[in-house]
């Protein structure tokens, strides 16, 4: 009789970790991806609130010197190699306040927006997207080629997991100050991580290229999404779904995990 309740016992606790174990899985991407997105929204509205008390004479500086910026970067080959100096000016650059961020983006058809930040530290690359150095500052205008980079498959946040789904014709926005940029997707390429030459920059030309990690969960090539200016315009894209995330693949352990649960519990009752 000992025996059996001992057994019993040691069931209902397995059948407690397994369930907490589970539904611990279920929650964590969702309740992750939420607080991050939120912390995400966050950052932009407090950006936009820095930018919104900014003056007339304020803009027009931050604009003369970024535009300024891009075009001696144009004429720099060693654009991508900064020194110290260099990268002091750059980090100087359309910066409103400490927090680092130089503008937000959005894209419409996948659901994500999300802060942009200077650099590509990894520390960036976890809470939003980072300005690739040596790449056009987000101004807009002929001559420029804007890179921007963003982690794909972090079960915490969406960021630029779902980039593979843009096709050509889908648009993606840029929020900088007081402008609005609008990109029309005009290319989609895979390359070597070191192969700089599809981010050169035309002087006839106003890009913007959205850089990220491929193959899914093996990252040893970049995939590149470059746009291509547009007039501002409103979209109704849907939100799609990439049923491979790791958030769905956590949650599928979840259930997985609970079912085991509710299995081992059935089987208990059963031989008690």
């Amino acid at each position: 009789m000992r025996k059996s309740t001992t057994k019993r016992r040691a069931s209902n606790v397995v059948l407690i970790v397994l369930l907490v174990a589970g539904f611990s899985l279920l929650l964590y991407p969702t309740v992750s991806n939420l607080w991050n997105s939120m912390n995400m929204s966050k950052a932009i509205v407090d950006y936009s609130e820095e930018v919104s008390e900014l003056d007339t004479e304020q803009y027009v500086a931050f604009w003369e010197r970024a535009e300024r910026y891009n075009q001696e970067l144009a004429q720099d080959p060693d654009r991508f190699e900064m020194n110290n100096s260099e990268r002091a000016d750059y980090e100087s650059q359309l910066r409103v306040s400490d927090t680092g961020i130089m503008g937000s983006i959005d894209i419409p058809s996948l659901g994500v927006s999300m802060p942009i930040y200077h650099g590509t530290e990894e520390s960036v690359l976890q809470v939003g997207a980072g300005h690739i150095e040596g790449s056009s500052l987000p101004t807009g205008g002929k001559g420029t080629h804007c890179a921007l980079s963003g982690h794909r498959g972090l079960p915490s946040s969406k960021l630029f997991t779902d980039i593979d789904k843009l096709e050509v014709g889908d648009t993606f926005v840029l929020n900088v100050l007081d402008r609005t940029l609008t990109y029309e997707v005009d290319q989609i390429l895979t390359v070597d991580p070191y192969d700089m030459e599809p981010l050169t920059i035309d002087p006839e030309q106003d890009y913007c290229t959205l850089v990220t990690c491929t193959p899914y969960g093996i990252n040893t090539h970049r995939l590149l999404v470059r746009g291509h200016r547009v007039a501002n315009r409103v979209t109704e894209d849907t939100v799609t779904h990439d049923t491979t995330s790791p958030a769905l693949l956590m949650a599928g352990a979840g259930v997985a995990l609970v079912a085991a649960g509710i299995a081992l519990r059935v089987a208990s009752r059963r031989r008690g």
